[in-house]
C-alpha cells in the first residue's frame, strides 16, 4: 500500500484558522438578525454541489442502501446548517446532528432553525418532518465526542471541512500538519457499514481517495459524484470533487 503523500500540503491560509470562521459566522449572525431571510452562505453553490449530493443520496435510497425514514446524518463543519435543512426538506426523517468548532456557526444554525419553525408555527416536528436537527459546538481534532455520537452515523457529510483543516498551518505533537490526523478522527464517527461523503474544492478525487483510503484505516472507496469538467492547459478537471467512502463492516475485509 502506498504511503507517500499524494501531493504537497496546501499552503497555509487564513481560511484554515478558527478565528477566520468565528469572524465569518459572527457577521452572518448579524446579517441574519437584521434580515431573517438571509440564512448565510451555501457552500459550493457555484458547482451546484448541494443538489448533486442530495440527488446522490436519493439514488442510494432508491437502491435500498439508505432509508429516508431511518438513516442518520452527521454534518461536519455544519456552518449555517443548510445541508441538513435541505435533507429535511427532501424528506429524510432520521436523526441529524450538525457540528462545528465555531460557536458562532452553531448559534447561527440554531437561529435559522428557530426561524424556520416560527414561519410554520410548528414545534420542530412539523417543520422538519423528522424532528428538529441537533447542533453542537465541537472540534473534531481536539475534543472527545459527546452523547450525540451513540454508535455512530449512517452518513457523515464533509462539505469543505477537510479543505479548511488542510489550509491550517498548525502542527501537532508529532510534528505533522493537523490535517494528517483528520481521517482517523472522522472515521470514528461513521458506524460500521456507514458512509463518509467528502466534498472538496482543494483536492482532486484521486487525492481524496489517497487521504481517506490508501493512507490506511477502515474506509474504502465506494463511488464519486460527477461534475461538469473543463480542460485547461491540456489537463481535464472539475472545480469540485465529491467522494463517498464506506466503512468496513469488520476489521478483515470490505
Amino acid at each position: 500500500m502506498a504511503t507517500s503523500m499524494p501531493a504537497e500540503h496546501l499552503a497555509p491560509s487564513e481560511l484554515g484558522t478558527k478565528e477566520y470562521w468565528d469572524r465569518t459566522y459572527a457577521l452572518e449572525l448579524t446579517n441574519h438578525a437584521t434580515n431573517p431571510s438571509d440564512e448565510g452562505t451555501i457552500w459550493f453553490s457555484d458547482a451546484d454541489a448541494e443538489d448533486k449530493v442530495l440527488s446522490y443520496l436519493e439514488r442510494l435510497d432508491d437502491q435500498g442502501i439508505l432509508d429516508k425514514r431511518e438513516t442518520s446524518f452527521l454534518d461536519l463543519g455544519t456552518g449555517n446548517g443548510h445541508m441538513l435543512f435541505a435533507l429535511r426538506d427532501a424528506g429524510w426523517e432520521g436523526p441529524m446532528v450538525g457540528l462545528d468548532y465555531s460557536g458562532a456557526s452553531v448559534r447561527l444554525a440554531r437561529r435559522v432553525q428557530e426561524g424556520r419553525v416560527g414561519l410554520l408555527g410548528g414545534d420542530g416536528e412539523e417543520e422538519s418532518g423528522g424532528g428538529a436537527v441537533q447542533f453542537e459546538e465541537w472540534d473534531i481534532l481536539n475534543s472527545e465526542a459527546g452523547e450525540w455520537l451513540g454508535d455512530g452515523f449512517d452518513v457523515v457529510l464533509d462539505k469543505g471541512t477537510f479543505d479548511a483543516i488542510s489550509l491550517s498551518g498548525e502542527v501537532g505533537a508529532e510534528g505533522r500538519r493537523i490535517c494528517e490526523g483528520y481521517r482517523e478522527r472522522a472515521e470514528k464517527l461513521v458506524k460500521r457499514g456507514g458512509r463518509l461523503l467528502v466534498t472538496s474544492c482543494n483536492w482532486t478525487e484521486a487525492e481524496l481517495r489517497w487521504w481517506f483510503h490508501v493512507s490506511g484505516g477502515g474506509l474504502v472507496f465506494e463511488d464519486s459524484i460527477r461534475y461538469p469538467s473543463f480542460r485547461f492547459g491540456g489537463v481535464e478537471g472539475t472545480k469540485v470533487a465529491s467522494v463517498c467512502f464506506r466503512k468496513r463492516d469488520d476489521e478483515h475485509g470490505p
